[in-house]
């Protein structure tokens, strides 16, 4: 069977095209597609809406002047669909994929903070760049790379005055991010980071501040501006680490939620009170410990460890002991979140790169700078966090229900432990 004569000539036509041409050419095709569904969308919600006559109000008018768009494979040129509403109503069609006046796309957008945060300096942006998406990148030279930093800057402050009045968290998971960078009175910046789980089982970020160390002025400032914007009832349960900065503003503002430390940050400084030699041994010990399936089990597992350690290594056990109640915590909340509570992880793994990149950083950076980074890195992490493990049990735990081990306690056993207590 012959070809059809349409299929050879785009066959002709794309005979010695390099690789990335034909990239480029896919990434057109594709976003003309998604942006085809777009429009088409929108004439359906308003396929109903006619003229006297019986026309459709809103039809299509044609296209935009075509214009090129910065991605991950270079320049590509994209043609935009207009509509026309006829009845006056003021109807537009603005593609979110490609809204108007964007030159990059938004995965190029992210990039910028991203490599800057590796180690990428301002300058040396636009080289980065276009040895990854080639000579289109060009037109980043260091003074837009520069008005991006100052958008960026721009769009934290906007983000810090949202209200809150309707938001609500069951879990918080709150860190001071230390950086070796310098601000502008030469004290080294701190991040504080609080991120949240909603009632639906998704996690956001809650807040993002500075400070001089993981002092309790800093954090006291920080949730008070939580407050003050309308967040006035706390999460059920807050993880964090030893930083006492925390929960001391945490038990002026929020006294209702309750503590549970990280368990990866109470190893390391148990550990670090124990010799190298034993220090495998009693890791695993403690890993005993906060995997135990019930709290009589983990009790029991905690027990065993002071005991072998109390008497030569006193400092290590009391590390332990002083905390004994702010570590089993979890044991009260169900068990399908006991994975999420156990330790800070969540802002652990989205701050490595901050942390990688101040190292690199010898200059000194603008407070404005430095959270505005920091906030557009966390915004492209947070596209990835996925919810919660065991979303259902969220509203039984904001209900009121009672969990033991975590699984729910019935009424009769839960009225039992009232009359005991």
């Amino acid at each position: 069977m012959k070809k059809d004569t349409s299929e050879q000539s785009v066959e002709q036509s794309e005979v010695g095209l390099s690789l990335e041409e034909l990239i480029r050419r896919g990434a057109r095709d594709l976003i003309e597609r998604a942006i085809e569904v777009e429009v088409q969308q929108l004439l359906a919600e308003y396929e109903n809406v006619r003229m006297l006559g019986g026309s459709r109000a809103v039809v299509r008018n044609g296209y935009l002047p075509a214009r090129e768009v910065l991605t991950a494979v270079g320049n590509v040129e994209v043609r935009v669909p207009k509509v026309r509403d006829r009845s006056g109503a003021g109807v537009k069609f603005n593609s979110a994929l490609v809204p108007p006046y964007v030159r990059r796309s938004a995965r190029v957008s992210a990039a910028l903070p991203w490599l800057y945060l590796k180690g990428i300096s301002t300058g040396d942006m636009r080289e980065a760049l276009t040895v990854l998406l080639g000579d289109e990148a060009k037109g980043l030279s260091p003074n837009v790379v520069s008005r991006l930093k100052a958008e960026w800057a721009s769009d934290y402050a906007g983000w810090m005055k949202r209200d809150l009045s309707g938001s609500r968290y069951v879990y918080w998971w709150a860190d001071g991010v230390h950086t070796s960078l310098r601000g502008e009175d030469d004290a080294r910046q701190c991040l504080l980071v609080v991120i949240g789980v909603r009632l639906d089982g998704t996690k956001e970020l809650v807040t993002i501040g500075d400070g001089h160390r993981e002092s309790k002025a800093s954090w006291l400032e920080l949730l008070r501006d939580l407050k003050a914007r309308g967040l006035e009832v706390g999460p059920r349960l807050a993880v964090g680490d030893g930083a006492l900065g925390f929960w001391g503003a945490l038990d002026e503002l929020y006294p209702e939620t309750r503590r549970q430390r990280c368990w990866v940050h109470k190893s390391a400084n148990v550990l670090n009170a124990l010799p190298k030699s034993l220090q495998a041994k009693a890791k695993a010990q403690l890993h005993e410990i906060w995997m135990a399936p019930t709290r009589a089990a983990a009790v029991s597992a905690f027990e065993r460890f002071v005991e072998s350690y109390q008497a030569k290594y006193p400092k290590a056990a009391d590390k332990l002991v002083r905390d004994r109640d702010a570590l089993l915590a979890f044991y009260d909340f169900p068990a399908e979140h006991w994975i999420h509570l156990r330790t800070t992880n969540p802002i652990e793994s989205t701050f490595a790169t901050v942390r990688h990149r101040t190292t690199r950083t010898k200059n000194c950076v603008s407070r404005s700078s430095f959270l505005g980074l920091a906030f557009k890195l966390v915004q492209e992490a947070e596209k990835s966090w996925r919810r919660i493990r065991g979303v259902e049990r969220i509203a039984e735990l904001m209900g009121g229900v009672v969990f033991k081990d975590g699984e729910p306690v019935k009424d009769e056993e839960h009225e039992q432990q009232r009359l005991a207590a």
